[in-house]
């Protein structure tokens, strides 16, 4: 008898869950809208032109593969906070502002919690209603309390703002606000910048502190636009936490690569907050890898590259954008019962439709459709040629 005899198996992750079945499918026209990774117009997952340059001059240039500090590269996080804050934001240099290198954005909310969990004990967290599936068991294994707050009107398909500020409103102080920065996953749905207005000023008068998830910059309107909640949080001189990912914006997925960032604290603090945060990288990760962060920091600290990227983004963003007005526009001219428009006033890679469980799973079985129960697709994972055989598979579904 083993030592682990006594322990159950563990329900499969969903997303990977549906990737597999569907990886196994042997329908040809076979469509899975479920993993969220931005594919291209032909169906595939590309490496950016930019990448391959920036790892052919990394593996000309390299000298060492030796470890680099528990914090990560200095130039690293210095050019993530001038992503996320602009160029010339006061908090990009500031003493008071702090980041770390993590692996991947999982790896920056992991460590985020483990700092809530281990120096706010009693703190709990709040995530919106729906959320990505990660926070709710993130702060399960962080051993943190998670209460959830209205987010998304289901009738209207778009942001509930009303009782989403209403119930911001009445979080205790001292608890951890998580707050998506832009294409909010699953809906699509974003604050407005009037309502993220109301939202610094809430934090403020609650004394909550907000988490800002920041996983899909550049997807929705612009790197600037998207940040523009972001910013408008941390020039209310409020304390902040941003958990950054750089895997969609640079398709560098497999890399792991992603950010920790602590502003708006005091100098001092800040200094003490990093401290601890390095030993608990130090047990978790110990080091965090390298190679993504080395692509990302050589394309955005070198101007051309740096704008071939940004080049490269917006063509992304333009065909996620284009395939949400297309897949509309097709849904309409089927004659569907539902009014599918919401769908080009949302953002992002992720949109919540409204199919339900039960047309899903007739769409699966019919024509090898994969997508989440929930509903949630996503948009990047069709293409001109197979939005037809979408829209047809849930014309067919629903009659």
């Amino acid at each position: 008898m083993s030592l682990f005899s006594h322990v159950s198996a563990a329900p499969p992750d969903a997303i990977y869950h549906l990737t597999t079945a569907c990886n196994m499918d042997p329908n040809p026209q076979k469509l899975n809208l479920g993993v969220g990774v931005y594919k291209d117009a032909s169906g595939n997952i590309p490496v950016q032109r930019t990448v391959k340059e920036a790892e052919r001059q990394i593996l000309t240039e390299e000298q060492t593969k030796n470890y680099l500090p528990i914090e990560g590269s200095a130039e690293f996080s210095a050019l993530t906070r001038g992503l996320l804050l602009g160029c010339h934001g006061s908090l990009v240099d500031s003493p008071a502002s702090v980041t770390l290198q993590t692996p991947g954005g999982t790896g920056a909310l992991r460590l985020a919690l483990e700092l809530i969990s281990r120096q706010l004990p009693t703190a709990a967290v709040w995530i919106s209603d729906p959320t990505w599936a990660n926070h709710g068991q993130l702060c399960t294994q962080a051993g943190i309390a998670c209460h959830s707050y209205p987010y998304y009107n289901s009738a209207t398909q778009s942001l509930d703002t009303d009782p989403f500020l209403a119930a911001l409103a009445q979080v205790p102080a001292g608890d951890v606000v998580i707050l998506h920065g832009c294409c909010h996953n699953p809906t699509g749905a974003d604050p407005d910048r009037d309502t993220w207005r109301e939202i610094a000023n809430l934090a403020q008068a609650r004394e909550f502190l907000p988490l800002v998830d920041m996983a899909y910059q550049g997807f929705a309107r612009g790197l600037d636009q998207d940040a523009a909640g972001l910013r408008t949080v941390a020039e209310a001189d409020l304390p902040l936490l941003v958990c950054n990912s750089f895997s969609k914006n640079f398709g560098v997925y497999r890399e792991r690569v992603g950010a920790l960032s602590l502003l708006g604290f005091e100098a001092a603090e800040a200094r003490r907050l990093l401290s601890q945060l390095k030993v608990m990288a130090r047990t978790l990760w110990s080091s965090p890898p390298s190679h993504g962060a080395q692509v990302v920091e050589h394309i955005l600290g070198q101007p051309e590259l740096r704008m071939q990227w940004e080049g490269e983004l917006q063509a992304m963003r333009e065909r996620i954008n284009e395939m949400r007005r297309l897949l509309a526009a097709s849904l309409q001219d089927l004659g569907t019962d539902t009014d599918f428009s919401f769908l080009v006033r949302q953002y992002g890679l992720f949109a919540l439709t409204g199919i339900t469980p039960e047309v899903n799973e007739i769409m699966r079985r019919r024509d090898s459709i994969y997508f989440m129960p929930t509903g949630r697709i996503n948009v990047a994972g069709l293409t001109v040629e197979t939005i037809s055989y979408f829209c047809r598979s849930y014309r067919a579904a629903t009659t």
